[in-house]
């Protein structure tokens, strides 16, 4: 194999951001129903302060134990959101420098294809 050649490196690098790219998503839908959490115990918390609900310590304590999990799920999931977009912007300068290293040549006259 050439020293040179780059194309087993960019498929690591490509694994990798699919990887990635997976981990992102997975911190979009945390990051989405630790939103839902936060409403959520807010709602929970405005209806028992409200007193339309029967049973106010217990609700109360629950709905606040909601939003402070979903603040905290929030922002956990917020910084690793923004460290997972980092490392795929530095995969993705890699690989494209690793492309760019590549010796690419121009076929102008290959026979075309009949479909």
């Amino acid at each position: 194999m050439i020293e040179d050649d780059p194309t087993e490196e960019i498929s690591r690098i490509e694994a990798r951001l699919e990887e990635l790219a997976e981990a992102a998503e997975r911190c979009r839908k945390y990051i989405l129903a630790s939103k839902a959490a936060v409403a959520g115990g807010a709602a929970l918390l405005l209806v028992t302060m409200l007193g339309l609900l029967g049973a106010g310590q217990t609700a109360a304590l629950g709905s606040i134990a909601m939003i402070l999990g979903g603040i905290v799920s929030l922002g956990s999931n917020v910084s690793t959101l923004r460290q997972t977009e980092e490392a795929i912007g530095a995969a993705e300068l890699l690989r494209s420098d690793l492309i760019s290293r590549i010796d690419l040549r121009m076929v102008a006259d290959a026979p075309m294809k009949l479909a």
